[in-house]
C-alpha cells in the first residue's frame, strides 16, 4: 500500500514509517504538519492515510481536522487518525463521513501492538472501520448527561465557575482551601474529557458543558 504518514514527532515518525517499510507498505510522504500533509495527499493519491491529531501550527487538532476535510474533499478516501487524547467531536465527525467506512480512529497506546496498529492501517485501506475500543466507550457515554461523572462538590464548583467566581472567591464561597479549589476544577476538566490544548480555554469549555446539561 501507499501511504501518507502525518507526524510532527520526528522519532514517533520514523519509527512508523520504518515499520511499515518493514512490513511491505510505501510510505510516499513522511510530514510533520496539517498543510504538508493535505499538499502530500494531493500529490501522491495515497492509497491510506495515518496522521496524528495534534500538529502544528497550533499543537491543538490540525490532523484531525485535516482528516475530516480531506475525508470531505475525497469522499472514500482512507484514513486512520492516531491520538494520545480522545477528542469527541471530531472523532465523531471523522467517523460519520463519508458512509463509515475507510476509517479508523486509534489510541498511540495501541501503537506498541504492532500486529493491531497494522490490522488497522489494512482494514481502514480496503474500506473497513476501526474504532478504538476507548473512544466507543466515550462516544457512547457522550450520549449521557456529562456531568453524571461529577461529585456534589464538583457540580458545586462547576456552577460557581459557571457564575464568573474566580478560584479565590469559590474558595470563600464554599470555605475550602485554594489548593482544595484547584484538584476540584482539575477533576472537573479530565472527567469532561478535556485535555489541555494550546488554542483552547478549558474552563469556559467546562463552563459551556453545564450549561448545556
Amino acid at each position: 500500500m501507499r501511504v501518507v504518514l502525518a507526524e510532527d514527532g520526528v522519532l514517533l515518525r520514523e519509527g512508523l514509517a520504518g515499520l511499515l517499510t518493514r512490513f511491505g507498505h510505501r510510505v510516499v510522504a513522511a510530514v510533520g504538519d496539517a498543510e504538508a500533509l493535505r499538499a502530500a495527499v494531493a500529490e501522491h493519491h495515497p492509497d491510506v492515510v495515518v496522521t496524528d491529531v495534534r500538529m502544528p501550527p497550533g499543537q491543538s487538532e490540525e490532523g484531525l481536522r485535516a482528516a475530516v476535510e480531506l475525508r470531505a474533499e475525497r469522499p472514500g478516501l482512507p484514513v486512520l487518525v492516531l491520538s494520545q487524547y480522545i477528542h469527541r467531536s471530531y472523532a465523531a465527525e471523522l467517523l460519520d463521513s463519508g458512509d463509515g467506512s475507510a476509517v479508523g480512529y486509534l489510541l498511540k497506546d495501541r501503537i506498541g501492538q504492532v500486529e493491531d496498529f497494522l490490522d488497522a492501517v489494512r482494514t481502514a485501506a480496503s474500506g473497513g472501520t476501526v474504532v478504538d475500543p476507548e473512544v466507543v466507550r466515550r462516544l457512547i457515554r457522550r450520549r449521557r448527561d456529562p456531568l453524571e461523572r461529577l461529585t456534589p462538590r464538583e457540580r458545586e464548583v462547576l456552577a460557581l465557575m459557571a457564575e464568573g467566581r474566580s478560584n479565590a472567591a469559590i474558595c470563600r464561597e464554599l470555605v475550602v482551601s485554594e489548593a482544595a479549589v484547584g484538584k476540584h476544577i482539575g477533576n472537573i476538566l479530565m472527567n469532561l474529557d478535556l485535555p489541555p490544548a494550546g488554542e483552547t480555554h478549558r474552563r469556559v469549555l467546562a463552563v459551556l458543558e453545564f450549561l448545556r446539561a
